[in-house]
């Protein structure tokens, strides 16, 4: 437990049993003063970098658990790629993702999995002013107007990015992709299909797979 009795992981058990049969494992940690020192790549001397370097630390810090769980090198630098995605040690794939509180991460062995994405979001609805913006008609209509169910398929879909951008660059805005939380999927305007996981508890967390040719 951290100061004042908060916690300073979260509860993903839901998540962890979901996630088993995928071989992926999922951790948090709650970002705190001294995370910047998990993350060697300092940038400016402000307060905003400060800021920025402590929850990419953080989430460094979950991560390199998750790598030791999976036999990987546990002191990988995880550096950030031109696309600004986490370049994780050879044979996994994973990612990476913060709010203003926790940061997350996602690992696994690859060969089924050829890439996949991780988001969290605090457990608060989704503004009504982007909401247009996020979800399509379809989305809108699944999620009844509950604006924490809206958040969620904003985190969804940036978990989707995040698992498909490093794979082929692709520049995927919201409409371009749909998101079925009640199915556990997510299609692209092109047609290829994600594996989602979605949790709503103390945070909001999406997981999204992207599966090999040969399990696809």
């Amino acid at each position: 437990m951290s100061e004042g009795g908060a916690r300073d992981d979260l509860d993903l058990a839901p998540l962890h049993a979901l996630l088993e049969p995928y071989g992926v494992l999922v951790g948090a940690r709650r970002i705190r003063t001294g995370d910047e020192a998990a993350f060697a790549f300092p940038g400016p001397a402000t307060a905003a970098n400060l800021a920025r370097r402590r929850a990419s630390g953080a989430a460094r810090v979950a991560a390199r658990l998750l790598l030791s769980e999976l036999g990987a090198d546990p002191f990988a630098p995880l550096p950030r790629a031109p696309s600004g995605a986490p370049v994780w040690p050879e044979g996994i794939v994973g990612s990476l993702a913060h709010d203003e509180t926790f940061a997350v991460a996602a690992a696994a062995r690859g060969g089924r999995l050829a890439g996949l994405g991780i988001d969290v979001e605090p457990a608060e609805p989704l503004p009504e002013e982007v909401v247009g913006l996020v979800l399509s008609v379809a989305e809108q209509r699944e999620t009844a107007a509950d604006g924490r169910a809206q958040r969620l398929v904003f985190v969804a879909k940036e978990a989707v990015y995040k698992a498909m951008h490093p794979l082929d660059g692709s520049w995927l805005d919201f409409p371009d992709i749909e998101v079925r939380l009640a199915e556990g999927t997510a299609t692209l305007r092109d047609g290829r299909r994600l594996k989602l996981f979605a949790f709503a508890g103390e945070r909001l967390v999406a997981i999204a797979l992207v599966f090999g040719p040969e399990t696809g």
